[in-house]
């Protein structure tokens, strides 16, 4: 079965600084978008699954395309969710995401 999916508007690409991420609370989903390097864009979801903290105040390390969760520095991937490090051991939300000018367009479940 497939999963029926909207696109939501997050920001604009000058919202995300290249080798940052901010979060955006958009239509109930809380979201991290990632930016590395001018057409590197990741989102996933906000919330460490180790424990309350936003993972978009975390470090982003471009190289090995992953996010530090700044309360306990579990490190997860920005392609997956899944965290690499402990004390997270369950992965984080992962949404698609693409470009339209100068719009960040996120895939949600519907």
């Amino acid at each position: 079965m497939e999963t029926v999916v909207a696109e939501i508007r997050v920001c604009s690409v000058d919202d995300v600084k290249p080798g940052s991420a901010k979060r955006f609370d958009v239509d109930g989903y809380r979201l991290a978008v990632v930016r590395i390097g001018d057409d590197g864009w990741y989102v996933l979801g906000d919330q460490c699954t180790h424990a309350e903290a936003s993972i978009a105040e975390g470090e982003v390390w471009p190289e090995e395309c992953e996010i530090e969760c700044p309360k306990h520095g579990s490190a997860f991937s920005l392609t997956t969710g899944e965290p690499l490090t402990l004390p997270a051991t369950e992965p984080v939300p992962v949404y698609g995401v693409r470009i339209d000018g100068s719009d960040v367009l996120v895939e949600v479940p519907e």
